[in-house]
């Protein structure tokens, strides 16, 4: 797919970032070719940029309503022609397991080991509802990391599904699993601390799809297929959008994001900042409904 393209790589040992300062460049570089151009009539344009999107915070504090716009647009997707509306519901959930240690010598019948109830816990999930064995529309369940020793064990998830009934029956399953396995060792050992991170801004774009249009139309212009699909992740987008500011994401050109393989292709870079040109460009007609 990249063939006589110019990639942007690390040396392979860390991460490259593209995601996101790639779209924090294609932004930058529209407005200085707005600002140059003498033939692109235009509103008011309003540019943001804020940190911790990657940890699900990066819209908390935004003043979507001072920000002032009808809507926005997130650079942050993958390769060319990525257009989203749809993103994951999201949670997580930190499952604290209390064990009981003793002399391990003396261990019988009294030792109760909180890696080992983890590692139960665990395997008592759907395990066909995971990261490496889902696609598309499929939520999972994702073991981001645990902690601990035999008095003491922390596992942190992070649970997304496309479909908010599905989304809810997945916390359900958290918390009923824990319950269940409390009742078997007759006292409660397992606790679970659970909060949602961010919805489907889907459910508030479907009642108003004129931005989502927009961009496709604007894509389709440049002779760049649009390629709508749900995101398997979430953006500011989707927090924003459920704070009254409607926000698809476009792409920002790189692949193989969170990795040490992450790149990014500067001629996909180059069609990014025209999208946002040909948006403001074609956004006069545009209005509140």
């Amino acid at each position: 797919n990249y063939i006589g393209q110019t990639l942007i790589t690390t040396d392979g040992k860390t991460l490259l970032g593209a995601d996101d300062k790639a779209g924090i460049a294609e932004i930058i570089t529209a407005l200085e070719a707005i600002k140059a151009a003498d033939d692109i009539e235009h509103g008011d344009i309003k540019v943001a940029f804020g940190p911790d999107e990657e940890i699900g915070r990066g819209a908390d504090l935004f003043d979507a309503a001072g920000f002032g716009c009808d809507f926005a647009y997130t650079m942050d997707g993958g390769p060319l022609g990525e257009l989203e509306y749809e993103s994951f519901n999201a949670a997580q959930a930190i499952v604290t397991i209390r064990g009981k240690n003793v002399h391990p010598g003396t261990a019988k019948d009294t030792m109760v080991n909180a890696i080992k109830l983890a590692i139960a816990y665990d395997g008592a999930l759907p395990q066909n509802e995971v990261p490496e064995k889902t696609e598309k529309r499929e939520g999972f369940y994702h073991l981001l990391g645990i902690e601990g020793n035999v008095e003491e064990s922390k596992m942190t998830y992070i649970i997304r599904d496309h479909d908010k009934e599905l989304f809810e029956n997945k916390k359900t399953t958290m918390l009923a699993l824990a319950e269940r396995m409390n009742k078997e060792l007759t006292e409660d050992r397992i606790s679970i601390e659970m909060h949602d991170q961010y919805y489907n801004m889907g459910e508030v774009l479907k009642n108003d799809m004129r931005p989502v249009d927009l961009a496709e139309t604007a894509m389709k212009a440049l002779g760049i297929n649009p390629i709508i699909e749900p995101i398997r992740g979430g953006t500011d987008g989707s927090k924003l959008s459920f704070m009254g500011l409607p926000t698809p994401n476009i792409f920002a050109g790189g692949e193989n994001f969170h990795g040490r393989y992450e790149f990014v292709s500067v001629q996909s870079m180059e069609k990014a900042v025209a999208v946002i040109v040909e948006i403001i460009r074609q956004s006069q007609g545009y209005g509140k409904q």
